[in-house]
């Protein structure tokens, strides 16, 4: 061990070293939990153009190699330069963090996922990572290894399709797995899409000798999602009761059923990301309900 500690000892980490070096900042493990999560960051940036009205079908798919392809109907990336970096825009997402249009008055009134670093935290933590873009009846494609630029973004042809397509594998030198588990993609994309009603999430699994595919689409949204979760057990009544409002830039939904059950069950969402510990949103509308439960018990 050196004791000598001066200014050259100051490391600065470059680019996306930062995310290789601690992924565990970012993503939380590089266990399952970690790998799976990956999936999720990509798939936020599509429901995110949903969710904004610009997307109504997700696509994803784990390849023979265990690499993901996640394909989207939305605006697809901007391709444009962006002049603070003088890169093309699609590449400041994927390669620079806290680049993204979910900052501030940006391209987005809400988005999921890691506040605007999910795409080059992938790309980061991937052994390589290609994104298309179709837009404007053009198709473009560029290639990343390790979150480092292989290509420089390249217009390959006319195209009729809209939106963007993401294929990424995983490192194996940053995880501790690399091969997907469908069952947890599954639930995960099944709980998207109850929280993003009307969207059709396509999940299907091309490794073995027959391809699997399940489909979520929800119109019903959380309604279709409380129905679910009582699925095996015995309502208080028929009818889910459901509300939604929005005041200022905060929109909210509510839907629930009682059950014969003894065990309180609540989820709670923020910006489509689950919130197990609660939090002033959950204390908020809890409150609300027993007053207004406790103000009608009184006219009676």
């Amino acid at each position: 061990m050196d004791n000598e500690y001066g200014a050259d000892q100051i490391q600065i980490l470059e680019g996306l070293e930062a995310v290789r070096k601690r992924p565990g900042m970012y993503i939380g493990s590089t266990s399952s939990k970690g790998l799976h999560h990956l999936v999720s960051e990509i798939v936020d940036n599509a429901v995110d153009e949903a969710l904004a009205g610009f997307c109504d079908t997700i696509d994803v798919t784990i390849n023979k190699d265990n690499s993901i392809t996640v394909i989207d109907n939305g605006r697809g990336i901007p391709i444009g330069i962006n002049h603070k970096s003088g890169k093309p825009a699609v590449e400041v997402v994927f390669t620079i963090l806290h680049a993204g249009g979910k900052f501030g008055g940006g391209g987005y009134k809400v988005s999921g996922g890691l506040h605007g670093v999910g795409a080059s935290v992938v790309n980061a933590l991937s052994e390589w990572l290609e994104v298309e873009v179709y837009i404007d009846g053009k198709k473009y494609t560029q290639r990343y290894e390790r979150g480092k630029v292989m290509s420089p973004l390249q217009e390959v042809g006319d195209t009729d399709l809209r939106g963007t397509k993401v294929t990424f594998l995983p490192d194996k030198e940053i995880f501790e797995e690399t091969v997907y588990d469908f069952e947890i993609l599954k639930q995960r994309l099944r709980e998207m899409a109850f929280l993003t009603k009307g969207v059709k999430i396509i999940l299907r699994d091309s490794r073995g000798e027959e391809v699997v595919e399940k489909i979520f689409h929800y119109e019903g949204g959380i309604k279709e999602y409380v129905a679910y979760l009582n699925r095996h057990k015995d309502p208080l009544y028929p009818e889910i009761i459901y509300c939604e409002g929005q005041k200022d830039s905060v929109y909210v939904e509510v839907a629930m059923q009682h059950n014969n059950g003894y065990n309180e069950g609540v989820y709670s969402f923020v910006n489509n990301i689950t919130t197990p510990e609660g939090g002033t949103h959950l204390a908020g509308f809890k409150n609300a309900l027993t007053k207004t439960f406790n103000d009608y018990a009184r006219e009676q």
